[in-house]
């Protein structure tokens, strides 16, 4: 087999930003002291993170593409047969049961970050449009905010578990192909890594989260009372 370019480079940054951005979230959460303001700041790039790699599936490279890796149940529970199978056949992109794993970690992060934007640090940060809703969403806001970050974990061990479970009983390194992007496969890899386009991506994505963040959310009015 062939080494071939399967991962494009967005996808690989992405990947690794996005690893960046979590541990970086969560350490100014749990272990740092008066960080919140970057735990905000990071909040803002993760929902950035996760747009762009919503719009890469559907116009990024064929592996990066959601209809490459999305399977109906048939072929989930097909893939899941072949797990005890240290010669079956590793799969280009993800694999089938891989790709469900993309999208629940996409929309858990999606909701952990859209959830922050209700969040109080309680002295001095409101996330801007915690203002603009009534008390009963602000708590169903902050309820998500504290229990999927649970869910997520759990969704990231079972991943490390996974890349662990591959190299060492399948003896397929899923790490390294993520940094350089080729893996050795019969099937077609890719020929560009389509970095224009990305940057017209990024450029509109991060266009959208500035407006939604710092244009779009009224400023709280102020009543006059101070405590």
């Amino acid at each position: 087999m062939e080494k071939r370019l399967i991962w494009d480079l967005p996808t690989r940054l992405f990947h690794w930003l996005l690893v960046a951005s979590l541990t970086i979230q969560y350490a100014t959460a749990e272990w740092m002291d008066d960080a919140m303001q970057w735990h905000f700041y990071v909040g803002y790039f993760t929902i950035g993170l996760v747009l762009f790699r919503i719009i890469w599936g559907f116009i990024g490279p064929e592996h990066a593409r959601f209809r490459h890796f999305l399977k109906g149940p048939g072929a989930i529970a097909s893939y899941f047969r072949t797990l005890p199978d240290k010669h079956a056949a590793a799969h280009t992109g993800h694999n089938p049961l891989g790709g469900v794993f993309v999208v629940v970690m996409l929309l858990l992060i999606a909701v952990q970050a859209v959830s922050g934007l209700f969040m109080t640090d309680d002295v001095f940060l409101d996330g801007p449009y915690r203002h603009l809703v009534s008390s009963e969403t602000q708590d169903l806001m902050n309820t998500l905010h504290h229990q999927v970050i649970n869910a997520l974990l759990l969704v990231i061990a079972l991943h490390i578990a996974a890349i662990a479970f591959y190299a060492i009983y399948k003896k397929q390194s899923l790490t390294p192909p993520m940094i350089h992007g080729k893996k050795a496969t019969n099937s077609p890899g890719i020929s560009s890594s389509r970095l224009l386009l990305a940057v017209i991506v990024i450029a509109i994505v991060a266009a959208i989260v500035y407006a939604g963040v710092e244009v779009l959310p009224p400023e709280p009015v102020d009543d006059g009372f101070y405590y």
